[in-house]
């Protein structure tokens, strides 16, 4: 057997793990992929020139399988991929709100797994992934997880019984970068600006803040504080945020989404 590495079920993030995988220089015949659709191999074989195979092969050949179906397929592929998974391999899994305990209890035992939650960005190589072992899994296989999703983005390692609040704060994180463009760019609108000049403005301005956040080192307040000066522009607005509670509205907004993915996760 190989080191070959099975993508199973490669939607959007399962493609674009892919395709990053690929593009960190491991050849095509290194991967196979499953899809549910046989367009959707089809596509996958032309695009990326993969092998596309059965989930039951795919478990038989691969040394490291990724999991990447829908949550509420997983118990499904599970009992397809048990009589051929032996301890050898390695399991990982990026279906949200499944636990590696649901995983070992369909697989035979011993079966290495770790839990990965990832988020869109994926797929321009700036995702967020974190990652936990479950029990069986050891410092070897943590490190396996994390040189296939480096490719694509930042990896961080965390127990896994933070996996809900993960989920909630980068996994559903670029919602709320999204939602905030959204209101910034209608406030635009309102001062008399066309659309496509606030889109752009507020597009820029975030990708400019986001990197001054990452390479400056700088805490957030810092870097506010550099923008607030004394009865100016900035503190008015910030004023207002603070009237309204957004602050508070932002906290509570993130505690429901790991309260609704612990729900999701009961079933």
């Amino acid at each position: 057997m190989g080191e070959l590495i099975a993508i199973l079920g490669a939607g959007k993030m399962g493609e674009a793990l892919l395709s990053g995988v690929l593009r960190a220089g491991r050849r095509p015949s290194e991967l196979v992929v499953t899809a549910r659709r046989e367009e959707r191999g089809a596509l996958l074989r032309e695009r990326y020139g993969v092998e596309v195979v059965t989930n039951a092969e795919a478990a038989k050949a691969a040394r490291t399988l990724i999991l990447a179906v829908k949550p509420q397929d997983m118990g499904v592929l599970l009992d397809e991929l048990r009589p051929h998974v032996t301890p050898d391999r390695l399991v990982i899994s990026m279906a949200a709100g499944i636990t590696c305990a649901f995983i070992e209890d369909r697989l035979p035992d011993g079966v290495p797994v770790i839990r990965v939650m990832s988020n869109t960005p994926v797929l321009v190589d700036e995702a967020m992934s974190v990652v936990s072992a479950g029990s069986h899994a050891g410092e070897e296989h943590l490190k396996i997880a994390e040189e296939l999703l480096s490719p694509v983005g930042k990896v961080l390692r965390i127990p896994e019984a933070l996996q809900d609040g993960a989920t909630a704060l980068s996994g559903s994180g670029p919602a709320y970068f999204y939602y905030l463009v959204e209101a910034m760019v209608d406030a635009g609108i309102l001062l008399g600006m066309p659309r496509a000049a606030a889109l752009e403005m507020v597009i820029q301005s975030a990708v400019g803040a986001a990197v001054m956040l990452r390479d400056s080192g700088e805490h957030p307040v810092m870097l506010r504080e550099a923008v607030t000066s004394p009865g100016g522009t900035t503190i008015a607005a910030i004023r207002e945020l603070e009237r309204h509670g957004v602050r508070a509205a932002v906290i509570e907004a993130i505690e429901a989404a790991r309260n609704r993915g612990r729900e999701l996760a009961e079933g």
